[in-house]
């Protein structure tokens, strides 16, 4: 029994002894495994408290300094953790963890065993903590130090952004501040002064992605929570406010040079007050559009004094008899008063083409018009080596369009509308007239659809319908004259050029008078040597109408035209139209036909009518009284 309790005094003083040399041992371990964590969660909050970096290079400069020399401190503490967490791996190693046994609720005393356990896993979580922090401790450092560099290298380069900025912009603002008024420039400078603002602005150009820079590199700091301090914000605003201010400020100069050479300059309105003398005044509206002012009469009006007068002999036309040689007559006074009789086709076209008035649904406004009709006329001066005066020509022009194509003075007239009214004038072939006006509402295969025609035939009538002669062409509506010529193109749902022109050439109703306007162009320079039968002129001069029942007798276009005949001669009677010199082929087949007419009745004749001198049946008038 003694041998026994002394066996187990002997294990328990050894098992004491091994217990008292653990814990020395641990002891020596968890005291720096703590001042380790201890140690490391305060400088992690010092890390934490260098956030966020300041918006200024100098002071992320002091950041990085600082940062570097924190670096340093935990840089130097790094040997002494990695003994402490190594000893700690070893006594692990040398007593490791077992499963906790479960406690007997019987028992209150915990086993030296258990003792050793709790120690060991008291010390292996020392060791787990100090490991984490130091390895996020570091992490968190080279992080933060390539944050720092980032950060740094974006502030300088905003910073040398920034000041490029303010140095162009003070020099653009020097040259800003050479700027004179507008008012003080001369008239023949303006377009030198309109260029050097284009330039200007086109240097100042780069400057646009170098402000775009700087507010790109502070909206980046900003993601990074790098707010830029208030000096740095306070020049970033003033680049902005003074880039725009710049930019509205040549923008504004720009406007006011081309306002001013437009209302001024060679190709504006300006030039144009000489069209008008005392007592008359040119004024213009608030959209461009001119007005007349009589100082004398106290009165103003939309059209020019000289229009007014050419309105007032066109009165004399009315006792023609006939709707489509009455307006072509009209037209022809107004072309004469216009001086486009003048104008070829092609001097037109190009002008068109210059001032790029290809697409045909482009509006135009009045000062559009008057920059056309002015290239218009100048190239007729320098073709024809003929002296026009052009401010007249342009402005009578410009009144006859807005009558025609804009009666309310909105000072807006469409390109089809503008090329539509001056190719009728021009002196060109009738039928190149017809082919160009074609292709203004022609597809680009050749092809026009009845809408398009219909658009057409609507700016045509326009023309007729500013004489008060449209009821005499169908009115207003073109769509019986489209479905005619649709149906003259076989029914189909596009026609060809040859098919319009063929069309024109027979039934063009709301289009009669542009060829009885070429006729009657052409009849002025034409005399014939025959002896008018009612009036008794010789020669006759324009058109000559010849009987086709009666032997030598001939009628003058005065005669005619207004229904005055001789005794015997009546206008049911078959008569020739001639606006050139007969030939002698033609002289003989006109005897040939009155020989045969001779011999017919009254009843013939009045069963069928033949009226060659006008170009469509459908216009043949029994009432005169339409205009």
């Amino acid at each position: 029994m003694n041998l026994c309790w002394s066996e187990i005094k002997k294990k328990s003083h050894s098992l004491r002894a091994r217990l008292e040399a653990f814990m020395d041992h641990s002891g020596k371990l968890q005291l720096p495994l703590q001042e380790i964590i201890d140690w490391l969660s305060q400088k992690d909050e010092e890390l934490s408290a260098q956030l966020p970096l300041r918006g200024d290079a100098a002071l992320v400069q002091q950041e990085k300094e600082m940062h570097a020399t924190f670096m340093e401190e935990v840089k130097c503490r790094g040997p002494y953790i990695y003994s402490v967490l190594e000893s700690a791996q070893l006594f692990l190693s040398q007593h490791p963890l077992e499963e906790p046994e479960e406690p007997s609720l019987e028992s209150k005393d915990v086993s030296p065993r258990q003792r050793i356990q709790n120690v060991s896993r008291f010390v292996w979580k020392q060791a787990n903590v100090a490991s984490e922090l130091w390895e996020t401790l570091t992490a968190r450092c080279v992080d933060q130090h390539r944050h720092i560099e980032r950060t740094l290298e974006q502030l300088l380069e905003l910073k040398g952004a920034m000041e490029e900025l303010e140095t162009t912009l003070t020099q653009a603002e020097g040259v800003q501040d050479t700027w004179e008024p507008i008012g003080d420039l001369f008239i023949d400078s303006l377009p030198e002064h309109i260029q050097a603002t284009k330039l200007f602005k086109e240097e100042l150009a780069p400057m646009k992605d170098g402000v775009k820079l700087v507010n790109d590199l502070a909206h980046q700091l900003a993601l990074s929570d790098v707010h830029l301090s208030m000096e740095n914000a306070r020049v970033l605003e003033q680049i902005n406010t003074r880039w725009k201010q710049m930019q509205a400020a040549i923008n504004e100069r720009q406007k006011q040079l081309q306002d001013a050479h437009r209302d001024f300059g060679p190709g504006s309105q300006h030039f144009l007050s000489t069209s008008v003398q005392v007592p008359w005044e040119r004024a213009i509206s608030p959209n461009k559009v001119p007005y007349y002012i009589n100082h004398q009469a106290q009165t103003t009006c939309w059209d020019h004094p000289k229009m007014i007068e050419l309105y007032q002999t066109l009165a004399d036309l009315n006792n023609i008899k006939f709707s489509a040689y009455r307006t072509a007559m009209k037209l022809r006074r107004v072309q004469k008063a216009l001086r486009l009789d003048l104008v070829t086709l092609t001097m037109a076209s190009e002008v068109f083409t210059e001032h790029e008035l290809q697409p045909s649904e482009h509006v135009m406004d009045v000062v559009e018009v008057i920059h056309c009709l002015t290239a218009m006329y100048e190239r007729l001066e320098e073709e024809r080596g003929i002296l026009v005066n052009i401010p007249l020509c342009v402005d009578m022009s410009l009144n006859w369009l807005l009558n025609v194509f804009d009666s309310g003075r909105s000072g807006k007239v469409r390109a089809l509308s503008f090329k539509t009214g001056i190719v009728c004038l021009c002196g060109t072939e009738v039928k190149e007239k017809f082919q160009y006006l074609f292709g203004q509402v022609s597809s680009p295969s050749g092809v026009c659809d009845q809408r398009h025609l219909s658009a057409l035939l609507h700016e045509a009538i326009q023309v007729p319908r500013q004489l008060g002669e449209v009821a005499a062409f169908g009115g207003s509506n073109v769509e019986p004259s489209v479905h005619s010529c649709f149906r003259f193109g076989d029914g189909t749902s596009s026609i060809e050029v040859s098919q319009f022109l063929e069309w024109v050439s027979l039934e063009p109703q709301s289009m009669v008078w542009l060829p009885v306007l070429h006729r009657v162009t052409i009849a002025e320079q034409v005399k014939h040597q025959t002896k008018c039968s009612v009036c008794k002129q010789c020669p006759i001069k324009g058109f000559r109408y010849r009987s086709l029942k009666q032997f030598n007798v001939d009628i003058c276009q005065s005669c005619f035209l207004t229904g005055r005949t001789s005794k015997g001669n009546k206008l049911h009677y078959p008569i020739m139209e001639y606006y050139t010199p007969t030939t002698s082929s033609e002289n003989m087949r006109d005897f040939a036909t009155t020989l045969k007419n001779k011999f017919r009745s009254k009843q013939y004749f009045s069963k069928h009518p033949q009226r060659g001198y006008l170009p469509v049946q459908s216009v043949l008038e029994a009432d005169f009284s339409e205009t």
